[in-house]
């Protein structure tokens, strides 16, 4: 029997949006296990790409636009599934510019795995050295970082499949509402190397997605990228493009988006960066059904949100 109990509200149980998996991804680095994906979803993902890839090129754009890539079947239960089921972070960060230091606190939920390819994950889920298998020293990173869970493992290894790219970090964006937002920037830092390949995934709500050349005075690229919809941005996009979501009122918007990027960082400032900036300092948060929100999440308290039953 299905069903989903908060942790805070008894409440009659409810029919739950997807099949929740008594198998579950462990690794010490998680603050709580992750499920696997749903069955269901995972052999839907051996069909993808629903539609093949429209390509998007000139004036140094090079992007193949899956519209969808995963099936509208289960596009939106894979939104609830990331939503529910995945560790978040709201990250605070210092910038510093023209002597004045500010605190900045990124308009999003955050959080990422994976590492660099100067090391790698082993069958029993070490960090090890690339080249050796030796686990590595524990100076290597100021950070911890931490492997793909299944459900992501599972989805990135199906787009590698699709594009022939190969990824080796998963970027995880939730957009609470239309006040959830990222301005104009591209993924263009050294530690991606030169002409960086990104998969963007969009699950939930539609949102704008707005890019503009760097120099050229050309035409904005304007998308609404809905839910199961993927950008495969190549070539010259990073080095010559900025893109933005920007913030955007209405029911639509309010319903919540996550976005996940698959990228690959040559070396270790790479993994630095993408925890300092997704991970932070900042505590865990994870998704509460019944509250419809982010809440903190306390190590060895209850976990909010839906659990499976069990015949009893």
């Amino acid at each position: 029997m299905k069903g989903t109990l908060s942790s805070f509200v008894r409440s009659t149980p409810k029919k739950p949006k997807y099949e929740v998996s008594a198998e579950r991804s462990r690794h010490p680095t998680y603050p709580f296990p992750v499920p696997e994906l749903p069955a269901s979803f995972a052999k839907q993902l051996d069909y993808s790409p629903a539609e093949e890839g429209k390509a998007m090129k000139g004036n140094d754009l090079d992007i193949i636009y899956y519209q969808p890539y995963i099936r509208t079947s289960i596009a939106d239960g894979m939104f609830d599934f990331f939503r529910q089921e995945l560790f978040f972070y709201r990250v605070q960060y210092k910038i510093h510019r023209g002597g004045i230091s500010r605190d900045i606190s990124t308009p999003r939920f955050t959080t990422v795995f994976g590492v660099d390819d100067t090391s790698r994950f082993s069958d029993t889920r070490e960090l090890v050295d690339a080249k050796t298998g030796r686990k590595i020293e524990n100076s290597r990173y100021k950070c911890t970082p931490l492997p793909l869970p299944q459900c992501l493992d599972i989805l990135r290894r199906v787009t590698e499949a699709t594009t022939g790219e190969t990824f080796n970090f998963a970027l995880v964006n939730y957009y609470a509402d239309g006040n959830d937002s990222i301005t104009y920037h591209s993924d263009d830092e050294r530690f991606l190397g030169p002409n960086p390949v990104i998969a963007s995934f969009t699950f939930g709500a539609r949102r704008d997605f707005y890019m503009k050349h760097k120099e050229k005075n050309v035409p904005q690229v304007k998308l609404q990228l809905g839910s199961g919809d993927m950008l495969l941005m190549k070539g010259t996009t990073q080095s010559k493009w900025l893109h933005s979501v920007p913030k955007r009122a209405g029911a639509e918007a309010a319903r919540g988006r996550i976005n996940i990027t698959f990228r690959k960082a040559m070396v270790r400032g790479g993994t630095e960066n993408y925890y300092q900036y997704n991970v932070g300092t900042g505590g865990v948060y994870r998704w509460d059904d019944s509250a419809k929100r982010m809440v903190p999440w306390s190590q060895g308290g209850e976990e909010p949100g839906p659990k499976a039953e069990t015949l009893a």
